[in-house]
């Protein structure tokens, strides 16, 4: 078993004032972020006092949407070379954070492209990198991983020791303004984390730990939270929630709902927590099948797995109507059926499986 968590993180309200020296990485920063929600939720406007109390110079990048594509990343690349930064801060949710660690990749090594970012090999330096998350869903801030869209539409991951943050600022103060759609997306993609992390192959003692605490606060807090969005207390422990999802996977990585799921991101739009949560109860009671011993931490918090789908379609998982053409069906089972997802989920799965789920889903 291997434990190997490098980020150092701060959780509270105002933590970055109170530790703001130390998010001096290098000499001038560039700052990632999306057009809105790093200004909307005030982030950005204490990261800059931070930055301009400690005279520390920057270069302001928010060109990153959802979804960060190559274009997104390789135009930060040449910001971050043009006025010689030397580190990156991260605002925001798994978009810009994600984003922000291919620039930090990209931009230490210039002579790569997106696409080499997929081979670790490739590369053994990286700038440092400070995070500091405004959504309780990706837990970006404490992982070594990072997903962008190809040309073709396809959303891979990579991963390298050298992307996990080297400081995080964890302020639930930042989440308060989200959105009621958002705030419910972002939560079932900590779900998603903590519960692929549990049932996954390479899950450990210290990672079922995490994610039994992850899945708890999850399902108290959400139902609070969803009725009560500016409840600060509600919105700390998921936050404390998603920092300890990302915990996990940062060990264990995700597993088939991912997978599954990044085809009805891609293909119909549907933001990425909910899709991957769709296929949470189908793949625990394939799993259950064939380790029954993975599903207990689940059946402790929910009661049994039916009751887990329930939550899920109380919260408004499965509001959407979805329908696939063959075409589509065809081309879904044939990447999942690639992805590496598939190896470290416990059961046996076949195009005919990964079909069923998704015909399963349009029936919900």
């Amino acid at each position: 078993m291997l434990y190997y968590m490098p980020t150092k993180l701060y959780y509270g309200k105002d933590i970055i004032f109170q530790h703001k020296e130390e998010i001096v990485l290098g000499e001038k920063a560039i700052i990632v972020t999306g057009k809105n929600s790093a200004k909307l939720t005030g982030a950005l406007d204490d990261v800059i006092s931070v930055l301009e109390e400690l005279k520390i110079p920057y270069i302001h990048y928010d060109g990153i949407g959802e979804n960060p594509t190559y274009e997104m990343v390789l135009k930060g690349k040449e910001i971050a070379l043009s006025n010689e930064c030397d580190f990156v801060i991260a605002i925001g949710g798994g978009s810009p954070m994600d984003a922000g660690k291919a620039i930090a990749v990209l931009t230490a090594n210039p002579e790569l492209t997106p696409d080499d970012l997929f081979d670790m090999n490739n590369y053994d330096v990286a700038l440092p990198i400070v995070a500091v998350p405004t959504t309780a869903g990706t837990g970006s801030e404490v992982t070594p991983f990072a997903v962008l869209t190809k040309p073709n539409g396809r959303k891979s991951g990579f991963k390298s020791e050298l992307i996990f943050p080297d400081i995080s600022y964890l302020d639930p103060k930042y989440m308060v303004k989200i959105s009621k759609a958002l705030t419910l997306t972002t939560a079932v993609d900590a779900l998603s984390h903590a519960v692929e992390g549990t049932l996954s192959k390479k899950s450990t003692p210290l990672s079922d730990m995490l994610a039994k605490e992850s899945i708890r606060l999850i399902y108290e807090y959400l139902p609070k939270v969803l009725n009560d969005l500016e409840n600060i207390e509600y919105r700390e422990k998921l936050a404390i929630a998603s920092t300890l999802a990302g915990m996990v996977i940062a060990q264990t990585g995700t597993i088939l709902p991912h997978s599954l799921g990044y085809r009805i991101t891609i293909h119909k739009g549907i933001r990425h927590g909910q899709a991957t949560a769709m296929f949470l109860p189908l793949i625990a009671e394939e799993v259950e099948k064939y380790s029954p011993e993975k599903t207990k931490i689940i059946k402790d918090i929910f009661g049994t797995l039916d009751k887990f789908f329930v939550f899920l379609k109380d919260m408004g998982v499965y509001e959407f109507n979805i329908d696939f053409t063959n075409e589509e069906l065809e081309l879904f089972v044939n990447e999942v059926m690639l992805s590496s997802h598939v190896k470290n989920t416990p059961g046996e799965y076949d195009k005919g499986k990964i079909k069923n789920m998704y015909t399963k889903i349009t029936e919900i």
